[in-house]
């Protein structure tokens, strides 16, 4: 995922902390509530949702306590850096770049990431057995010759700060694409549906959960995009140096994947295996 400005602080609001012992060390985690189904809020204010249920597993493995609050994405970074937190857990692409000023846990999750359109809007691109490698030669021809072609002159939408932002920018924005940036793709789906975009480009998992409910309307056309500024998978995000919070993430995360179950916890949100092969 994501947007990844590094502007001005949101409002957080506090959720009720989960503890586990009297002793354990406290942690504050923020999130954004509203990437399904990553993370989701339910109407009393509670979340729900595939990190959720992750960071519950990773708290107890861990013997950390934690609490866990919402917060737009917009300045969310740069507060975690400024100490008014301890960690993010919001599907945030592990990247070089941002790896200069924050540490992330290893991957949670292994995806791709798409286009979706609307079935009546005229655009197709060719579908590919294996997923496309932007940064790879091969991966740039596919892009050049199939991709470039289906979405000249139209309009994609991308959440602001996001390493699907960053591909749209680098190979479409400069070949006759609009690309129009959203706080938040929930705004950018519902331009979708209603014909101000002509697609939206993002993780699969987020596609999936919006053509789910849109089946009669829209669709994800193409080949899943991987690798290059899309990055190597979401991981939490510490500050620099945190290593007694990073640690026992980290363990927990390889526990869960040695034995199994970070396995399970994908598929009962994604209804697919997308824990992490690397």
């Amino acid at each position: 995922m994501f947007v990844k400005l590094m502007t001005a602080a949101a409002v957080s609001v506090a959720i009720p902390s989960v503890a586990f012992s009297e002793s354990a060390k406290k942690y504050v985690f923020v999130t954004g509530g509203d990437f399904a189904p990553y993370d989701m809020t339910n109407p009393d204010g509670t979340f729900y949702g595939f990190e959720i249920d992750l960071l519950k597993e990773l708290a107890k493995r861990g013997k950390f306590d934690y609490e866990l609050r919402q917060m737009a994405w917009d300045g969310m970074m740069q507060s975690l850096m400024d100490g008014k937190f301890d960690a993010i857990i919001y599907s945030v692409t592990i990247t070089d770049e941002r790896l200069k000023v924050v540490d992330f846990s290893l991957p949670y999750t292994s995806e791709a990431s798409s286009f979706a359109v609307e079935k009546d809007g005229g655009i197709s691109i060719p579908t590919s057995d294996a997923k496309i490698n932007i940064g790879e030669e091969a991966g740039k021809s596919f892009i050049e010759t199939k991709v470039v072609p289906a979405l000249k002159g139209k309009t994609v939408g991308a959440e602001a700060g996001s390493t699907q932002l960053n591909f749209v920018k680098q190979f479409l924005e400069q070949n006759g694409v609009e690309i129009r940036q959203y706080v938040g793709l929930p705004q950018a789906y519902q331009d979708l549906a209603s014909g101000r975009l002509d697609a939206v480009v993002a993780a699969d998992t987020s596609l999936a959960d919006f053509v789910d409910k849109n089946k009669d309307t829209a669709e994800v056309t193409g080949p899943g995009y991987v690798g290059g500024t899309l990055g190597l998978g979401p991981g939490i995000v510490v500050r620099k140096g945190d290593t007694a919070l990073l640690g026992p993430i980290n363990e927990g995360l390889k526990q869960m994947t040695a034995d199994g179950s970070l396995s399970e916890l994908t598929k009962k949100w994604f209804g697919r295996d997308l824990s992490p092969t690397r």
